[in-house]
């Protein structure tokens, strides 16, 4: 799978801002073509007490970055970037947009390659 991410920081009206991109802006991206899913996180706490440096991050999932690059001729997402950039412009955002494959680490404790641990990348 082939993540785009959209990192948006702190809006200046947070209430206009949420409105917006709950009612027009997830809408807009939850319709572009080959996606896969689309997770919306709005961002409250950062580790050891602090504050989180961003206010929402959305996790907009694709088969590869193929798929992706067509979708960014679509009529869809040019839709939602354009938004995007009028949202820019109304809330005094920014928005971060980086990509890439992601990959799994196996859950459970750490053991090292002397201890027998396997990794999952090599073949058997």
């Amino acid at each position: 799978m082939y993540k785009l991410y959209a990192i948006w920081t702190h809006p200046q009206d947070v209430e206009a801002f949420e409105r917006h991109y709950v009612d027009v802006h997830a809408p807009l991206a939850a319709a572009i073509p080959g996606l896969k899913r689309l997770v919306l996180t709005r961002t409250s706490d950062g580790l050891h007490g602090e504050a989180s440096p961003f206010h929402r991050v959305a996790e907009l999932w694709f088969e590869s970055a193929t798929v992706l690059e067509r979708a960014l001729d679509s009529p869809e997402m040019k839709a939602g970037i354009r938004d995007a950039e009028e949202m820019q412009e109304r809330f005094g955002v920014q928005l971060l947009s980086p990509a890439g494959m992601f990959s799994e680490q196996p859950l459970g404790p750490v053991a090292s390659a002397a201890q027998g641990a396997v990794n999952p990348a090599t073949p058997a």
